[in-house]
């Protein structure tokens, strides 16, 4: 199974998951497929950047490394996407962000209420992709399995999101309470993609625990990696601004470490910052210096090295029918890492 054709096996089982409608309620529906980049800005067809789907093909490959087959997985493989797609919305509305991906967001574009309401729309598209892997075959009793455990990772999620937005008011975060944070808003989906990708496959015990533990680990590491980038990441590669989670203020692991290990008088100037309704050059220039001198960056690509070895161990673990899916998740996985965007 190539990734191309995992990309558009997962694409077209997502535009299946979509229900047939009247021509009074088309933009509700248009509205999602403009964040998906099927529709442009005046809702015309149009094939824009719809994310690297790496979830997806995480579901995909583990189904397959275990025994099953690529072409059953992909209506899970669909909601998996349309789930992220999902939070996309919602997030965006929850931090004001008027892009994603270069383009102006739903809400942005629309107003918050429709915003909320097409998120909530494509959270109902994203039940409907799991339940059409009885129309691939497979066994009603695995398809409410993976149902349930679909809807657990939902409120895994949203459990790490009212995390995230409960430290935005708070500066005694520990290190602690931050990965009790992403292991459920990042690292959940990403352990669902690969664990209910080895289920799917009928995988045994033992290798879907490892599947788990690998998607988990993994999780992890990407977001940990992502917060590196966030401060440090390069503006023409990533697309977004230098020290763009200092401009938005975001208490991300490396602000958590110098807030932990700076000097008295440095950890009360990075939290008298931190507290301004909005920076300057000036002040962002002082978070990086303090950054610098706490060994911040050093340390958080440190604290993803690990929970990225971790994920590695896992997978490595797998006794694995396919061992061709199982490289490609190994690679996928060694990508993610010291990536730059």
């Amino acid at each position: 199974m190539s990734i191309e054709w995992g990309v558009r096996a997962t694409q077209a089982a997502m535009r299946q998951a979509f229900p047939s409608y009247e021509e009074r309620v088309q933009q509700f529906y248009a509205m999602q497929e403009y964040h998906l980049g099927w529709r442009d800005e005046q809702l015309q067809a149009v094939n824009a950047d719809s994310g690297k789907l790496i979830r997806p093909q995480l579901c995909l490959l583990a189904c397959q490394a275990v025994g099953g087959r690529g072409e059953q997985a992909a209506p899970l493989a669909a909601a998996i996407q349309l789930l992220h797609d999902f939070t996309l919305i919602h997030d965006d509305i929850e931090d004001h962000s008027p892009t994603r991906r270069g383009r102006s967001t739903v809400w942005h574009l629309w107003g918050v209420p429709q915003g909320i309401n097409a998120g909530d729309g494509m959270f109902v598209v994203a039940q409907l992709a799991v339940l059409q892997l009885a129309d691939a075959g497979v066994e009603p009793s695995v398809v409410l399995e993976i149902s349930r455990r679909f809807n657990e990772t939902i409120l895994r999620v949203c459990e790490g999101q009212f995390l995230d937005i409960s430290f935005e008011e708070r500066l005694d975060i520990s290190e602690s309470d931050y990965l009790a944070m992403i292991s459920r808003k990042t690292a959940a989906l990403i352990a669902a993609s690969t664990g209910l990708g080895a289920i799917l496959g009928d995988g045994d015990q033992a290798q879907t625990v490892g599947l788990f533990e690998f998607g988990q680990a993994l999780g992890v590491a990407f977001q940990i990696e992502d917060d590196v980038l966030g401060i440090w990441g390069d503006e023409a590669v990533t697309g977004k601004p230098q020290a763009h989670d200092v401009w938005g203020r975001k208490k991300s692991l490396p602000i958590i470490h110098a807030l932990a290990n700076a000097e008295n008088d440095e950890a009360a100037t990075l939290r008298s910052i931190y507290t301004k309704p909005e920076l300057t050059q000036a002040d962002v220039d002082t978070v990086l210096a303090i950054l610098e001198r706490t060994g911040s960056q050093g340390y958080t690509s440190g604290v993803a090295q690990f929970y990225h070895a971790q994920a590695l161990s896992a997978i490595d673990a797998v006794q694995a029918k396919h061992q061709q899916a199982l490289a490609a998740l190994r690679s996928i996985a060694t990508q993610l890492l010291g990536r730059a965007k």
